[in-house]
């Protein structure tokens, strides 16, 4: 198709004043068509010598796995055998944030632009659209070229190193470095010398007195534990907070959770679940089992349904019975919701140990304890009040039915998970 260029609009816009002195001098007429005709031929001949896209090599390179959140760079590489100049634009799925896909080229040059991915799911890349220049500068050959490709995009696993996951103690600093401390599992696993401070429960008098100095037992904890997270992808999970959805927080936490458990040596089991179960994979080791369950996540979605509490726990231990840690992810919401999350759990208690890992929304706390300027914002604080009742009542009722529960802000949400499942792990409740 063409195009005309910037060159050419001008050089058209300049036949307008002859234009205007032709109505009262028709003498130049002539002049003036013969002007205008000889542009569109100019044109014309400019748009057959303009080179087409089969002269124009393109490759992009990107890579097949991409992080949602994180800035992701695609390249593409140009070349030819003759000289080429244009435009180019890149065309991405709708949704991800793009900067730089539309850009001036000549072959032999590299374009890089940057994706953002806001959420988790298949991208796809392409067409490619090409405007290639004329060697007059008049037109440009406007062409599509059907370079298509499809990736994957995955939660941000970089937050997965083991240096960003090094136990993350203080709320306020998620990838904290946090100094190891002393485990109170069941497991011996080596003797030191007795220090200022420590427990003298802890003394090995049997070593003290072979060796003649007193000497502690230091313990780690048990591994080859059972640990099963539970994914809820109902209704409460739906909506957004800061910006992302609540879903993608929750599979975030999920991932980091399993990461600290497989290399705490426990067997990992992830079920998504919804009305139905979406997704279930058996509790297993090894870093195999990190991958599948990221494979597994990638690409659940939360719909616009009640949750089956009874029936994601019921499937989960239908196999089997092992004691196990139940960590479920889920929003707190309603009384409803909780209630039948309440009964559930209250089976699970004292064969299993619960734990509910719940999201925080911190523009409902500040709504809730703000003065209101307006009567609106006084009607929001009544209601956002009785929310957080509604929140701190469910809590309340859960944990007097035997469960532990974490809430926590997104920047908190993660790093509150994995300390809970840490503490039970070093206090050796499981």
């Amino acid at each position: 198709m063409p195009v005309p260029t910037t060159r050419a609009l001008w050089l058209a816009a300049l036949s307008l004043a002859p234009a205007v002195v032709a109505l009262l001098s028709p003498s130049i007429a002539p002049v003036l068509i013969a002007f205008d005709v000889a542009l569109l031929v100019l044109i014309a001949i400019d748009f057959v010598l303009a080179p087409r896209a089969e002269a124009l090599e393109i490759r992009r390179v990107v890579e097949p796995v991409l992080s949602s959140g994180r800035v992701n760079i695609v390249r593409l590489e140009l070349s030819s055998q003759r000289r080429i100049t244009g435009e180019l634009r890149d065309w991405v799925t709708p949704g991800p944030a793009i900067e730089g896909h539309r850009a001036r080229f000549s072959a032999g040059d590299t374009i890089e632009y940057r994706v953002t991915p806001s959420t988790r799911g298949d991208l796809t890349f392409g067409p490619l659209t090409l405007r290639l220049d004329g060697p007059l500068g008049l037109c440009t050959r406007r062409q599509t070229v059907p370079l298509i490709q499809s990736v994957k995009v995955f939660p941000d696993l970089s937050v997965l190193s083991r240096d960003a996951l090094e136990l993350a103690r203080a709320e306020d600093q998620v990838s904290r470095r946090v100094i190891r401390v002393r485990a109170e599992g069941r497991e011996f696993e080596s003797l030191r010398e007795y220090r200022p401070g420590d427990d003298r429960r802890s003394i090995d008098w049997k070593a003290t007195a072979r060796r003649g100095k007193a000497l502690v037992r230091q313990h780690q904890p048990e591994r080859n534990q059972q640990v099963l997270l539970l994914l809820d992808c109902g209704r409460h999970m739906a909506g957004e907070v800061d910006g992302r959805r609540k879903l993608d927080h929750a599979v975030d936490a999920t991932l980091r959770l399993a990461k600290v458990a497989l290399d705490q040596g426990d067997l990992v089991g992830v079920m998504a679940f919804g009305r139905d179960v979406k997704r279930f994979l058996p509790p297993r080791k090894g870093s195999e089992q990190l991958r599948a369950i990221a494979q597994a996540l990638y690409q659940v979605e939360a719909a616009l349904e009640e949750s089956n509490y009874g029936a994601a726990m019921d499937q989960a231990f239908a196999r089997g019975s092992r004691r196990s840690l139940v960590i479920v992810l889920t929003d707190l919401l309603d009384q409803e919701t909780a209630g039948a999350l309440l009964l559930r759990t209250r089976r699970l208690v004292p064969r299993h140990l619960p734990m509910i890992i719940s999201l925080q929304d911190e523009a409902v706390h500040r709504v809730a304890t703000e003065v209101p300027a307006t009567a609106t914002a006084a009607y929001e604080r009544v209601v956002a009040a009785r929310m957080e009742r509604d929140g701190e009542a469910t809590v309340a009722r859960l944990r007097e039915g035997g469960a532990r529960v974490v809430r926590g802000t997104p920047a908190v949400f993660a790093s509150a998970g994995v300390n809970a499942y840490l503490d039970i792990k070093q206090r050796g409740l499981l």
